[in-house]
């Protein structure tokens, strides 16, 4: 029997409203204005340090992002309050979080031509989840009718790769028949709007994928999964300290610990050459030249990382066909970025042409899959 793990369908659901770096700008640097003011005194003595001002041009020439799509954008550019407002939801009601996994879970189970009978297990991975339990997964897989069991899965920036992963280690053991792996990233809540250094990275989006066996796949557009690799080594330069141990410590579980902090230079030294090693190993670990890839769908977080990665591979800047970039309509979308660009640009493959999905992030952690177009 010469069947193989596929992936048949993928979904791509975006949030209606959108922040460009114009209006984010205004925003922070009203705030940082009216801060500075407020506290005049205690800077001039020394005893605090003044909020630097931004701009548009700041924002794309550090990171190579224009704009962001925002899930709700009421409250986010309000100087007074410097954060979204969701509506508080009944605990019977669609959580925030579910509403935008079943958007793109729909998409996926359209593009896969399959419906909740054809999926067994469902996985949502993704930075964070808006609750601890019950399991958005089991909320997501309940609203669709879908048999079988999901769990969450929280691995940053790489948690769709990871889930992507366990999916294809299901399907090949026989223990799913098919998987829907869900990642609605709902960052926004999680971003500082108040520090110059990151208020800018994040967007909200949702992208799921249906991993099958080639065997059921009834799709236009199918991927054999030639392998997968995940690695992870501990860092604390990428952090957020948000939890329910605050209550007992009673820190501010708002303060600017428990959202999300890097030091991003690090990041930029470290991950960088991580994460071509790493690309560049799995693919040997398959007999595969490093010039055969056709599609290198990338971990969206920063253009520069991108560049550098793809120099070291190939000697050269990967051209916007090889490596295609979203972030600057997307911003870093945390684990969906990746599965954005391969939504958005696999359907002019040919049969055989290979591609490699890769993201990585905090951790640090780092997930690839080899692709050849079916």
């Amino acid at each position: 029997m010469n069947s193989s793990v596929v992936i048949s369908g993928v979904g791509l659901w975006t949030p209606e409203h959108s922040i460009s770096n114009e209006e984010l700008v205004t925003s922070y640097n009203a705030w940082a204005e009216l801060f500075n003011l407020e506290n005049e005194t205690a800077i001039k003595a020394e005893e605090m340090e003044a909020k630097p001002l931004s701009s548009a041009a700041f924002i794309e020439k550090a990171s190579g992002i224009k704009s962001r799509y925002i899930y709700s954008k009421k409250g986010a550019l309000d100087i007074h309050r410097m954060r979204p407002i969701l509506d508080v939801r009944e605990d019977d009601q669609v959580s925030h979080q579910a509403e935008m996994a079943i958007a793109a879970a729909q998409k996926a189970l359209s593009a896969a031509n399959k419906t909740a009978a054809d999926i067994d297990m469902v996985i949502v991975s993704c930075a964070y989840t808006q609750r601890s339990y019950p399991a958005i997964a089991i909320e997501v897989q309940a609203a669709l009718g879908i048999e079988g069991f999901g769990f969450d899965m929280l691995v940053a920036c790489s948690a769709a790769t990871f889930g992507l992963q366990r999916a294809v280690d299901a399907v090949k053991a026989g223990t799913s028949k098919g998987v829907l792996v869900i990642n609605p990233e709902l960052t926004s809540p999680q971003v500082n709007y108040m520090d110059r250094d990151s208020h800018f990275i994040f967007g909200d989006v949702a992208t799921a994928v249906v991993v099958e066996s080639s065997e059921t796949c009834q799709s236009t557009h199918a991927f054999d999964v030639l392998s997968t690799k995940c690695v992870t080594s501990y860092s604390n330069n990428i952090r957020s300290n948000f939890g329910y141990l605050t209550r007992t410590t009673d820190e501010d579980p708002y303060s600017a610990d428990k959202l999300f902090h890097q030091n991003g230079r690090k990041v930029f030294k470290e991950v960088c050459p991580m994460a071509a090693d790493h690309i560049e190993s799995h693919l040997l670990s398959e007999g595969i030249n490093v010039s055969a890839l056709k599609r290198w769908w990338l971990h969206q977080a920063n253009i520069n990382m991108n560049l550098l990665i793809s120099r070291r591979l190939l000697g050269r800047d990967a051209t916007l066909e090889e490596a295609p970039v979203v972030l600057d309509e997307y911003a870093n979308t945390a684990s969906a970025g990746s599965i954005i660009a391969f939504a958005k640009y696999h359907d002019d493959l040919s049969a055989g042409d290979l591609g490699v999905i890769c993201s990585f992030g905090a951790g640090y952690s780092i997930g690839s899959l080899i692709l050849r177009k079916r």
